[in-house]
Order: structure tokens, then C-alpha cells, then sequence
């Protein structure tokens, strides 16, 4: 079968030859569909993020998946299922409380594996197999769109964790903005909007008009901020203090900057990894800010089964329009270029490996 791997110090992508695996017991065959690609995946190819696996010089990329049951073999899953795998992965032959405990996205580093990521091959095969435990099954109406289950499950645990860090009070947040108008932001956008409920909602980037994402945010009914000409600690005078800040986009200062866009209550969830970078704040201000207002940052990583599943249930729930705008590119293994271009255009492009037919 076919694979789409980065081959050590090679930093692209090519498309490798590969057994069709087996399942063994308690796992599951998949014939894959669709895969998402995103900057994680850049970052795994320019070799600034991820581990390859134990003695291999490749990996199989890809972590947001979508696929249909070969073989559910003795598992829950009957073949013709639609399903979505999550990321991470216990180490072999080691006893793991995060995992036993359901709660794989705790997990400090070097305790455990991420498909397509770190120590272990991903999804971008034309089979993969993987246990019965790790996999979600979601309505065929997902088909198409299921690759982005992966993507918004990171959004719904970031919410998650915001507002359980309010759950000493009474907490009903109204307005927020999100940092980042890449494919993670308006995923968010459109949850917060579409299942949560937020009636003023904000979108910070940096792109010049007309564009495709600001579009899409308007579309939302969502006001679009030129952090050029408002940064982000300048939302309250500019438009209101907000009662949630969602940074996706791994710049640094945005982090200190979501302290001022707070209105008193509020919470900032922390999401973009940015690379080292030594800078300038005073912190005593942002401390007395965060005391004397009841904020609060915090930061979250991967997800958890229930946020696939709670993400499946909010992406059935989203217009059609907003995939179609949304996704820029389906890319067959003959197109393989586009599927990892990363320009203005681009909003979310995913490789396709096969067709789904509905069975009867």
C-alpha cells in the first residue's frame, strides 16, 4: 500500500511503500479516507517538532483522520463503520496511569506516543490499524468532514478547561476573541458561535482584504481585528473587554497581551507553542491585573475521547457552507505538492486515499 513519510534530514514529504498491516487481536483494520493536514504536520517535516519512531528513518505523517471499517474483527466495530482515531498512544510495555484513567492528553512528554507526531507512524496510509479503544465511530454524514473531528476536539477541550477554571462562581461569558484565523481558528469561531453560544465574538489576524478567512468570519457574524492596527491588548478600547481569549497562534507576547484583553472574570486558553523568544513585560502590572480582576491563563495540549466526541456532535451541527469554504484542497497522492501548501490561499487542505460508499 501506499504512505505519505518524511525520511530523516529529508524535510518533505514523499510517498513510500508500505505493507498492508494485520490486525491483531482487539484491533481494528481501516481503510483510510480523508487526512488533515496542518502545522503540526509542517513542523514534524521541517524537523522543528515531533520524534521519529524507535529504530525507523521515517514516519508515516498525519493525525487527523477519517476512515471506514476493513475488519472490526472482534471488536464493537463492524466493517463499513465510519470512524475517527485519536492521537495519542501509551509506550509498549509500560504501566500508565494517564491512559488507564482515560486521560491521555495529561500526559507529561516522554509518557507517551502521538500518531503521526512523536515516536509512532500516523494515519496517512491507504490502511492503518490501531486498537479498538483508541477509535470513534461517527455518522456517515462525517464522511467527508471527519478529518476535522481531530482539529476542533482541541478547541472543545481548551473551552472546557476555561470554563472549569470559573466553576468557583457564576460564569456566563458573553463575548470572546480568538487569536488566529488559520483553519484551528475558525473552527473555534464557528463552535463557540454555532454550540456554545457567544454572542459577541471577535477574530484577530493578519491578513490584508479580500480574503477567504475574513470572509468566513464575517460570515459567522464575527468581527475581524487587524492585530496591525489593534493589537490585541488594545481589543477593550477598541471594541470590549472580552471573557475569553483562545490564542492559536503560538506568538509569544499574545500570551501576556490576552491579560489586558480580559474583562474582569475572564479566562485566556493558551494553545499556539511558540519557539523560544526573550522579551520585555512588566510583570507586576500583568500580576496586579490578573489578582485584582480574578483572570486567569490557562494551557492546553491534545484531547481526550469525550472532546472527539463532543466535536463530532458540534461539527454535525455547522453549515454546509462553512466546510465549503473551510477546506481549500482535497489532494489525491498525484497532487501531493498542493496538499502541503501553506499559502494565503490555503485555508485547510486534506489528502484523499479513497472514496466512501454508503452500504446497503
Amino acid at each position: 500500500m501506499q504512505a505519505i513519510a518524511v525520511e530523516q534530514g529529508r524535510g518533505r514529504p514523499a510517498i513510500r511503500e508500505r505493507e498492508r498491516p494485520d490486525p491483531a487481536a482487539g484491533e481494528v483494520l481501516v481503510r483510510t479516507l480523508r487526512v488533515g493536514v496542518d502545522g503540526t504536520d509542517h513542523e514534524v517535516i521541517a524537523g522543528t517538532h515531533g520524534e521519529f519512531p524507535a529504530h525507523e528513518e521515517y514516519l508515516v505523517l498525519g493525525h487527523e483522520a477519517v476512515g471506514v471499517v476493513e475488519d472490526g474483527g472482534s471488536t464493537r466495530f463492524s466493517a463499513g463503520d465510519v470512524v475517527v482515531p485519536t492521537v495519542r498512544r501509551p509506550p509498549p510495555g509500560e504501566e500508565n496511569g494517564y491512559f488507564e484513567r482515560g486521560e491521555p492528553d495529561m500526559a507529561p512528554a516522554g509518557q507517551y506516543l502521538e500518531r503521526g507526531i512523536v515516536g509512532a507512524h500516523g494515519y496517512m496510509a491507504e490502511y492503518f490499524v490501531t486498537d479498538a479503544a483508541f477509535l470513534l465511530e461517527v455518522p456517515p454524514s462525517l464522511a467527508d468532514v471527519g478529518f476535522l473531528v481531530e482539529p476542533l476536539s482541541i478547541a472543545v477541550k481548551a473551552v472546557e478547561l476555561a470554563t472549569a477554571s470559573r466553576s468557583s462562581f457564576t460564569w456566563h461569558p458573553e463575548s470572546a476573541a480568538v487569536l488566529g484565523n488559520g483553519s484551528l481558528g475558525l473552527l473555534t469561531l464557528a463552535y463557540l458561535k454555532r454550540v456554545k453560544g457567544y454572542d459577541r465574538l471577535y477574530c484577530v489576524g493578519r491578513r490584508d482584504r479580500p480574503d477567504p478567512t475574513i470572509d468566513i468570519i464575517e460570515e459567522l457574524g464575527a468581527t475581524y481585528v487587524d492585530s496591525r492596527e489593534t493589537p490585541v491588548s488594545e481589543i477593550p478600547d477598541a471594541h470590549e473587554p472580552v471573557d475569553l481569549v483562545f490564542e492559536a497562534t503560538g506568538y509569544a507576547k499574545h500570551a501576556f497581551e490576552a491579560i489586558d484583553a480580559l474583562a474582569p472574570n475572564g479566562v485566556g486558553a493558551l494553545l499556539g507553542v511558540p519557539e523560544p523568544w526573550e522579551f520585555e513585560v512588566d510583570g507586576g502590572r500583568l500580576h496586579r491585573e490578573m489578582v485584582l480582576h480574578n483572570k486567569a491563563l490557562v494551557g492546553s495540549v491534545n484531547s481526550r475521547a469525550r472532546h472527539f466526541e463532543a466535536s463530532a456532535e458540534a461539527l454535525s451541527a455547522f453549515p454546509g457552507w462553512f466546510f465549503d469554504r473551510l477546506v481549500t484542497g482535497i489532494c489525491g497522492l498525484d497532487d501531493l505538492a498542493a496538499a502541503f501548501d501553506d499559502d494565503d490561499t490555503t485555508i485547510k487542505t486534506a489528502v484523499q486515499f479513497s472514496e466512501y460508499e454508503e452500504r446497503r
